[in-house]
């Protein structure tokens, strides 16, 4: 962690970086050069973004990860399985489509193994904060995510959160609502825990709020070992948040 002046400068990386959610955050810190030095881990080359920082590893290969990690102070990670939908689907004859999981892309694998593999790869290297970018929905075993591909994403995800919280590392867990592209921080974002937002009309958000949680996670110690669910009121509904450390002081629960 180098200082410049009075600011110190944290240097974090985001895996998950070539995602829609992921490449949000990186490029929000690489904004900030004054607080931050960004890192960005992709899978393959074809999802590099590009200039000074980006590494490519494989979450499931944890060989793969030791030079992203070397020397980081914050890990923020964005990484998720992703179900797909099978090719002979046509909607015209009715019915629910059918989901898998690409080979090696299971939540298992990764939600699981992936995740503990980061949380390991970040206690070796020292790091001393990670945020999680995870999901509502873990308190229901029947959520309908759980059965797309019979892959189970929310139990492993969750498997993964609690693992975390057992690290010993300070941590801050964001367990977001339905992620949408829309225009972020012009709502009001709302806190809750134990998916207790999933039973009101408030429980989507777009990936830019999320991405901005997680930039001010790193900065904000009243976020440090907290576990919260988010989702934000619709636009011209509530006022825009932009106190963050109230945001996060008001936060009680651990997990």
């Amino acid at each position: 962690m180098a200082s410049t002046g009075e600011e110190t400068v944290q240097t974090v990386l985001v895996t998950g970086a070539g995602g829609r959610t992921g490449k949000i955050v990186f490029e929000k810190l690489k904004k900030q050069p004054g607080k931050f030095v960004a890192r960005g881990l992709v899978r393959t080359e074809e999802a590099s973004l590009g200039g000074d920082g980006v590494f490519v590893g494989d979450i499931t290969k944890p060989e793969s990860l030791t030079p992203a990690f070397e020397a980081i102070d914050a890990l923020v990670i964005v990484t998720s399985a992703v179900p797909k939908m099978k090719p002979d689907f046509d909607p015209s004859k009715g019915g629910r489509p059918e989901f898998y999981f690409a080979e090696g892309g299971s939540p298992e694998e990764v939600d699981w193994n992936g995740q503990k593999a980061q949380i390991d790869a970040a206690k070796a290297a020292g790091v001393k904060h990670i945020v999680l970018v995870a999901s509502m929905g873990g308190q229901n075993v029947n959520h309908p995510l759980n059965s797309l591909g019979n892959g189970k994403i929310l139990i492993w995800k969750r498997k993964a959160e609690q693992y975390l919280a057992d690290s010993g590392i300070p941590y801050t867990i964001i367990r977001a609502g339905g992620l949408n592209d829309k225009e972020g921080g012009i709502r009001e974002l709302v806190i809750g825990k134990d998916d207790e937002l999933l039973s009101t009309t408030t429980k989507s958000l777009p990936r830019a709020d999320v991405a901005e949680l997680c930039v001010q996670a790193l900065i904000i110690r009243e976020a440090q070992n907290k576990a919260f669910d988010v989702a934000s009121r619709n636009e011209g509904e509530g006022t825009p948040t932009t106190d963050f450390v109230s945001l996060f002081g008001d936060v009680t629960s651990k997990f």
